[in-house]
C-alpha cells in the first residue's frame, strides 16, 4: 500500500470516514442509554427534569444533524468546493450584489468552520466585483455548497440611485468540487491558451505591478479558470490549473447526468429567469427560496451568513 501513494491516499480517507460513521453510531446508543437513565431516575427525582429537557433538546440537534449529513452521499459531496459569482446584467447595481453575496458565504463558511480562500476577483469600475472564485476547505463543503447553485435575485432601493428608485438584481452562483489527486484528469497542453496579467484589486497590498494573475482557458470547451491570490505567477498557475480540473470534472459530470436524465440536472438550466431564491428588502423585507418555499424575515441574519436553514430544506426536499 505504502508504495501506491494515491491508493493508500484514498483507503486513509475511507478509513476515516468509517471511523466517524462509527463515532455517530456509538454516539447514538450512549445518548439513548443516558435518555433511558433519565426517565428512570425521574421517577424518584423530579427536580431531574429540567436536566432531562436539555437532554433531549441536545440529541434532537444531533439527530437533525446526523440526518442532513446522510443526505450528503454523492459522490463528491465530501470534498472541498470552489464557488464563483457572476453578476448579471445592470452594471453597478448588479455588481453590487454580487458583492454581497460574496459577504454571505464567506461568514457561512467561517460559521462552518471551514477556511475561505478567494483565488480570483474582478474588481467593478465604480463598486461591487465582476466576477469572483472562492476555494472553501472543509468536510461537506460541496454537498452543502451546491445547493446554492443557480440564480439569486435582490430587490431593494438602490444606492446608487439619487431618485431612490428600486431595483431588481441578478448574480448567477456556480459550485464545482475540488478535484483531488484521486482522479485523473488528462489535458493536452495543445488545448491551453495561458495569459497573464497583473492582479487586480481595490488598491493597496491588492494590487500587485507583475504579471503574476494567470487565467487558462481550455479551447475545446471555452472553459476558463484563473487565480491571482498568490504572489508567484508560477503558484497561480497551479491553482488556476488546479481550478480548471474542477470545471473540467463538474463539465464531465453534468454530461452524463443529461444523459441519465436531463430533469436532475439542475446546472444545466441556469437562465436568468430561473432564480432560485430571491430577496426582498423593499417595501418588506424576505427571503424566499422558490425550490423548498422555505421562506424568512430576518434579512440580515440571512445576509450575514446564515443560510443553513436553506441548505437543509433543499437537502430534504431533494432527498424525499
Amino acid at each position: 500500500m505504502w508504495n501506491n501513494p494515491k491508493k493508500s491516499t484514498e483507503l486513509l480517507k475511507e478509513k476515516k470516514r468509517l471511523e466517524r460513521d462509527l463515532e455517530v453510531d456509538q454516539r447514538f446508543k450512549s445518548d439513548i442509554e443516558e435518555i433511558e437513565t433519565y426517565f428512570t431516575l425521574l421517577e424518584e427525582d423530579s427536580s431531574l427534569l429540567d436536566e432531562l429537557v436539555e437532554e433531549l433538546q441536545s440529541f434532537a440537534r444531533f439527530v437533525e444533524d446526523a440526518e442532513i449529513k446522510n443526505y450528503l452521499n454523492g459522490l463528491r459531496d465530501r470534498d472541498n468546493a470552489f464557488l464563483s459569482i457572476h453578476p448579471g446584467a445592470g452594471g453597478t447595481e448588479s455588481q453590487d450584489w454580487a458583492e454581497m453575496l460574496l459577504r454571505m458565504y464567506l461568514r457561512f463558511g467561517e460559521r462552518m468552520g471551514f477556511q475561505c480562500e478567494i483565488e480570483e476577483i474582478l474588481a467593478g469600475e465604480e463598486a461591487g466585483i465582476k466576477s469572483v472564485t472562492v476555494r472553501f476547505q472543509g468536510e461537506f463543503a460541496y454537498g452543502y455548497l451546491k445547493q446554492e447553485i443557480g440564480v439569486h435575485r435582490l430587490v431593494r432601493i438602490s444606492p446608487f440611485d439619487a431618485n431612490k428608485r428600486r431595483h431588481t438584481s441578478f448574480a448567477a452562483v456556480f459550485v464545482y468540487p475540488e478535484v483531488d489527486e484521486s482522479i485523473d484528469i488528462q489535458i493536452e497542453s495543445k488545448d491551453l491558451r495561458i495569459d497573464t496579467y497583473k492582479a487586480s484589486g481595490k488598491g493597496g497590498q491588492h494590487v500587485n505591478t507583475t504579471d503574476s494573475a494567470v487565467r487558462i482557458t481550455h479551447i475545446p470547451n471555452n472553459i476558463v479558470a484563473q487565480c491571482q491570490s498568490e504572489r508567484s505567477q508560477h503558484q497561480n498557475r497551479e491553482r488556476a490549473m488546479k481550478i480548471l480540473k474542477s470545471k473540467l470534472y463538474d463539465f464531465e459530470l453534468r454530461n452524463q447526468m443529461k444523459e441519465k436524465d436531463k430533469m436532475e440536472n439542475e446546472k444545466g438550466e441556469i437562465a436568468w429567469g430561473n432564480q432560485i431564491r430571491s430577496y426582498v428588502l423593499q417595501p418588506y423585507h424576505s427571503i424566499k427560496d422558490h425550490r423548498t418555499k422555505l421562506e424568512r424575515g430576518d434579512s440580515q441574519r440571512v445576509l450575514d451568513g446564515d443560510i443553513f436553514d436553506f441548505i437543509k430544506e433543499s437537502l430534504k426536499v431533494r432527498n424525499k
